[in-house]
């Protein structure tokens, strides 16, 4: 557990050091603090509305408790356990076995399942995926890529501050000014999306372990994770790519072909290899596990 939290921390204080680096260069102190604020604005409102805007467009409705019993039962269960608040639940139709959580804080809260996952699972299964969507929520993950997420929009606006001042020709007169601006345009915003990755990946690695503690059946959790590797990649779902990242399995693994594969491909994807996960998981399960 601390190994991914220490992780995030360390790739929230990369994407910081870059900000400060590029705006000291193209804006001094002062450039660097507009940008950010400007970037905290946006994300602002992403913040509040995530939980909204990220259900609208999985086309999710509202789950009466008598509808599905089975995910209240479960989920009301696992909440008491965790002593958080009740989860509002929704329902997507859809044959592609997937979940998600978003909300800005545990009381504000949404826990959505598919169809196809309600068809699939077993009630452990079930219970592991669910565990991991509450981890999401009790560790605040919303609010982590959020923060991740403030960054990346810092950063993009450098690029564009780099662009214009490359185009006016301010450093035309310092060569080397000049290469660094040109680097910074094409590398910045490249870094910010592999470091915004890397944090996506460590935080479903947490969730994972956090929901399998809940739990205490991480071998659930692993089996759960099969299925859904092997329905993700036959059964595509129609998905916003902006709420993508938060689905338990990468929900356009179908239309992607290598999405979250190993390699340069893994730098650049949302979510870490659901083969790793089940090692990591069935590592828990083992007697010399950590």
């Amino acid at each position: 557990m601390a190994n991914n939290n220490l992780k995030t921390v360390a790739y929230l204080a990369g994407l910081g050091a870059i900000i400060v680096l590029v705006g000291q260069f193209f804006g001094g102190p002062g450039g660097a603090i507009i940008a950010f604020g400007i970037a905290v604005v946006i994300n602002f409102g992403m913040y509040f509305f995530s939980d909204k805007l990220a259900l609208k467009a999985s086309r999710a409705r509202p789950i009466d408790e008598n509808e599905q019993p089975r995910v209240t039962s479960i989920v009301s269960k696992l909440a008491q356990m965790e002593n958080i608040p009740m989860p509002k639940l929704y329902y997507i139709d859809s044959p592609q076995p997937n979940a998600f959580a978003t909300g800005r804080s545990p009381k504000h809260a949404a826990v959505a399942v598919t169809s196809g996952i309600l068809e699939l699972m077993t009630n452990e299964e079930l219970e592991g995926v669910l565990a991991h969507e509450l981890a999401h929520v009790r560790n605040r993950d919303i609010l982590i890529g959020t923060i991740a997420a403030t960054m990346a929009v810092a950063l993009s606006i450098f690029a564009r501050m780099a662009m214009w001042n490359a185009i006016g020709g301010r450093r035309n007169s310092n060569p080397l000014g000049g290469i660094i601006a040109l680097v910074s345009i094409i590398l910045a915003p490249l870094a910010a999306m592999v470091i915004r990755m890397a944090i996506s990946r460590a935080r479903e690695y947490q969730a994972d372990r956090t929901g399998a503690s809940i739990t205490g059946q991480p071998l659930a959790l692993a089996s759960a994770l099969a299925k859904l590797e092997a329905g993700t990649s036959r059964i595509p779902m129609k998905v916003n790519p902006a709420v993508a990242p938060l689905y338990i399995a990468d929900p356009l693994k179908a239309f992607g072909g290598k999405r979250g594969g190993g390699g340069f491909a893994k730098m650049f994807s949302t979510h870490p290899p659901i083969s790793e996960r089940i090692a990591r998981l069935e590592e828990m399960a083992s007697p010399f596990g950590s």
